[in-house]
């Protein structure tokens, strides 16, 4: 019987034995998912910073004093944190906290490095904004229907699965920065920062 070590050090070993679990191609497309969610969470970065004039016009940029959750926040009409939603929109730490997640997630993911704790933030990020447009509530406070299409899975829940997968398997590894980072002296004492 043969042992593998399943440290971040030995994982390129891992994908190569016989009967592993984690093969060339899934490790490639995985740095695919890692590279693609982490673009989007780049890009709303820079479209709510900068109004690149998608979901954020130039005039409400984040650069030209508008705010990147008031919008969201001010919108939410259903579920039981209505209130604290309407509450957090536009204040000064909700949108230095967004944007700051948004930033540091991206470039997380994009680069290979940080992973545990991207997945970490992601995933209370992408809780939260589920809790906000709370997809349970069939209707909205005033009665109109809420528009949910799924109840318990929306896209919301699928970053965060997609996030925990590319830190549990060591996405950053494979055209990333992963590996090189993993093997930093000061990572290696805080592993938590792989």
């Amino acid at each position: 019987m043969t042992t593998v070590n399943h440290s971040p050090a030995n994982h390129l070993e891992r994908v190569e034995a016989p009967g592993s679990m984690l093969t060339r191609t899934a490790a490639k497309a995985l740095a695919v998912l890692r590279f693609a969610t982490g673009s989007v969470f780049l890009w709303a970065f820079a479209d709510k910073a900068f109004g690149l004039g998608y979901s954020t016009p130039s005039a409400k940029a984040w650069v030209n004093g508008g705010s990147p959750t008031n919008g969201f926040l001010k919108s939410v009409d259903v579920g039981p944190f209505q209130s604290a939603a309407h509450a957090a929109a536009g204040t000064w730490w909700a949108n230095w906290l967004f944007m700051l997640g948004l930033l540091g997630i991206g470039l997380a993911l994009v680069s290979g490095i940080g992973l545990r704790v991207a997945a970490v933030s992601g995933t209370l990020m992408m809780a939260a904004m589920w809790l906000a447009e709370f997809p349970i509530a069939q209707h909205t406070a005033s009665g109109a229907p809420s528009g949910s299409s799924n109840p318990l899975v929306d896209y919301h829940v699928v970053y965060a699965v997609a996030l925990i997968v590319l830190a549990l398997s060591y996405a950053g590894h494979t055209w990333g920065l992963g590996r090189r980072w993993a093997k930093l002296p000061f990572v290696q004492r805080n592993r938590w920062l792989i």
